[in-house]
């Protein structure tokens, strides 16, 4: 056996992810106040990059054309999108001071308070040591022994805090919290509390005729007081922030209707408007000597194009998937959720020509503002059923069907999830009892036996 060795010369293809390619992905990817934070580090890194002034003088306009003559054609030209407009627009709303914790909020009330000094300081304590919810985290003993004082002391400090709105903060627990909130209110009489203390979760499993036979009273008295206490706030003090959890959402595109058609607008206010700074295109000139310097800027200057144009590449590409969304969701838009169809990536991929990844990474984390509200654009993308009709029923559209159903339903006898099952059958929505049920779960609905009424 003759072994050879010779060479061959063989031509392949490779899809290569430069670096500027993975910085375009990225980009595309970003949420608005990602993109934001990431426009503000290039800033900084960047010194050929600045913020696009609307009001350049002609001069600035010829020493930047004739930079990208020197260095070739890397005009930025801002894409007037379809309705778009030239006129910067500004909303009070986008600027958010810290708003009052909780915290703040008892500390003041206690400032207030005729409590004495030395009371003051074992009030602060008990204050700093209630949770975000509006639980106290400590036990009257441990704050006794840390201030050296009597348990009676710090119970009276507590009750007064008991005072202070929002209505049940400082509770142990669930049970003494509601009859805080009771009692402010002049409603706590002596079966209520005796219901709470003895039956509230009988009452939250809504076991009424449990409750009813063990007091000797009527089913319908018990229902009257799960009525109230379904009036309480169980976490008093979620309706204050924390502090720094703001959250301002910003669309990244808004569709009106306009003369009977939508319209599909980028919002230009949440877009970074960059541009080459005229500073170091009068610096490129002197450059030209110096090698070193010389490169320095051109890779700066390559670096700011590229970035310039893959935020417009992203502009675009939402654009573009949000018209298609906008085509299939039509009767969506103007019916309401009950008429979303189905709709996947590849569907909106193939209709813009795209790859379906590219139209996963322009959808995740972006909102679009419509006539019904602000959605995230992912939401339109559902999957569902076939109904009767040859028609794609998106999982939102059940959903709403579901709601609407029980929400038109005898609450003396509610109906089951098998009875919601032939309901959407008459409609021509084949799905089974476990689908309902998952469906009605994640909506926060409780089953038909803890929705009846008496």
């Amino acid at each position: 056996m003759k072994l050879s060795y010779g060479l061959t010369i063989e031509q392949t293809q490779k899809l290569t992810m430069t670096p500027e390619l993975i910085q375009a992905i990225r980009i595309l990817q970003f949420n608005t106040q990602e993109l934001d934070e990431f426009v503000q580090e290039e800033l900084l890194e960047n010194p050929v990059l600045e913020f696009e002034n609307k009001y350049k003088s002609e001069k600035t306009l010829d020493i930047r054309e004739k930079f990208m003559e020197d260095y070739g054609d890397g005009r930025y030209e801002q894409w007037e999108n379809p309705g778009g407009s030239d006129k910067e627009e500004f909303s009070y709303e986008q600027f958010v001071t810290k708003e009052e914790t909780l915290e703040d909020y008892l500390l003041l009330q206690l400032t207030f308070s005729r409590l004495k000094d030395t009371d003051l300081k074992i009030g602060r304590y008990l204050v700093e040591a209630i949770d975000d919810n509006g639980y106290l985290t400590v036990t009257v003993q441990q704050v006794a022994k840390a201030f050296r004082t009597g348990e009676d002391k710090v119970e009276e400090i507590l009750d007064v805090i008991h005072t202070f709105e929002p209505l049940g903060v400082g509770a142990r627990n669930l049970k003494e919290c509601l009859t805080i909130q009771l009692a402010a209110k002049g409603l706590l009489d002596e079966l209520t509390e005796y219901i709470i203390m003895n039956h509230l979760e009988d009452l939250g499993e809504n076991k009424l005729n449990k409750v009813a036979k063990a007091l000797g009273i009527s089913v319908s008295q018990v229902q009257m007081v799960g009525d109230l206490i379904k009036t309480l706030e169980p976490k008093p003090g979620r309706s204050f922030s924390g502090g720094d959890s703001v959250r301002y959402i910003v669309p990244d595109v808004i569709v009106e209707k306009v003369d009977g058609e939508y319209v599909v607008m980028s919002n230009e206010s949440s877009i970074p408007h960059l541009m080459v700074s005229p500073y170091y295109t009068t610096l490129s000139k002197e450059a030209k000597n110096d090698e070193e310097l010389s490169k320095y800027l051109t890779d700066k200057f390559n670096s700011a194009l590229w970035l310039i144009k893959s935020i417009e590449q992203r502009k675009r590409t939402i654009y573009n998937v949000v018209s298609a969304v906008v085509e299939h969701q039509k009767e969506f838009l103007d019916k309401g959720s009950k008429y979303m169809k189905t709709l996947t990536l590849k569907q909106v991929a193939d209709d813009i020509g795209m790859h379906e990844s590219t139209v996963s990474r322009s959808v995740n984390g972006k909102y679009m503002q419509t006539p019904r509200g602000i959605f995230e654009i992912k939401y339109f993308f559902s999957s569902g059923i076939t109904d009767g009709s040859g028609e794609g029923v998106s999982s939102n559209s059940i959903k709403a069907m579901i709601k609407e159903i029980i929400d038109g339903e005898d609450t003396a006898k509610p109906y089951s999830d098998q009875d919601i099952v032939g309901l959407l059958s008459e409609k021509g929505i084949e799905i089974s009892r476990r689908t309902v049920a998952k469906y009605r779960e994640g909506m926060n609905i409780l089953s038909s036996s803890k929705r009846r009424r008496f």
